[in-house]
């Protein structure tokens, strides 16, 4: 592959697959971090049981788990599986869900609850229980409230907006890391041209491609680690 050049891995083998009449499928990253078009000073912030969804033109990507933010952007688990479907795709809107596990209307009633029991504090202090202390700013900026603003003064709106905020945070998508910041790579010699039993060519005898340099990629799970042993032991068994 072309990613982690650091490694070694200067994408030699699509040079070769060229010089050998193939076709090779453009290289984009994947399994890489988001780069968002704002900052917002929440770097080092982890999430944990959230849901991260990608909105494209043609269709919509959503994955739950672990998040990290980093100083320009989005990292960990779900935002590396997210970067590997929307790669191809023109993006049009990414949000966050912090509490997938509720309705919005479980979620509002849980917020009834929480400002019952809390009538004389700030919303800022309310919301620690719902989100890291770090986040609860930044959070209530982008939604238009105020975190100084006491529990029982909070409207119905603004009661609405916050449940809404809370399952639908929207973040400026600007583009993924660049090819060298992806664990893999996406693209490769067109699959179409060799022989999937053997991993020959199907243009040159003798000719074998295998592993990443193949336009095969799979999300985390150690399925691309699996791809590069089983293409391996394919081509092996054919000599």
């Amino acid at each position: 592959g072309k990613s982690y050049s650091s490694t070694g891995s200067t994408g030699d083998g699509y040079n070769f697959a060229l010089g050998f009449g193939h076709n090779v499928i453009d290289l984009v990253p994947a399994l890489c971090p988001i780069r968002l078009d704002e900052k917002l000073g929440l770097e080092g912030i982890s999430l944990k049981n959230v849901r991260l969804t990608c909105e494209c033109e043609k269709q919509t990507f959503s994955k739950f788990g672990e998040m990290i933010f980093t100083d320009d952007g989005i990292s960990g688990p779900i935002v590396l599986s997210l970067s590997s479907l929307i790669n191809r795709q023109k993006v049009k809107e990414l949000y966050l869900d912090f509490k997938p596990a509720l309705s919005l209307k479980q979620l509002g009633e849980r917020l009834v609850r929480e400002f019952d029991s809390a009538k004389n504090k700030n919303l800022s202090s309310v919301m620690s229980l719902l989100l890291p202390k770090r986040l609860i700013s930044k959070f209530l900026e982008k939604i238009g409230l105020d975190g100084s603003k006491k529990v029982n003064s909070i409207t119905v709106k603004e009661r609405n907006l916050l449940a809404q905020g809370l399952k639908h945070w929207t973040m400026k998508y600007k583009m993924l890391y660049s090819l060298d910041s992806g664990i893999i790579t996406s693209g490769g010699v067109d699959t179409k041209q060799i022989n999937p039993k053997t991993m020959q060519s199907k243009l040159r005898n003798g000719l074998y491609f295998i592993g990443e340099v193949l336009d095969i990629d799979a999300l985390t799970g150690g399925f691309n680690l699996q791809i590069a042993f089983s293409t391996a032991y394919a081509a092996s068994e054919d000599f």
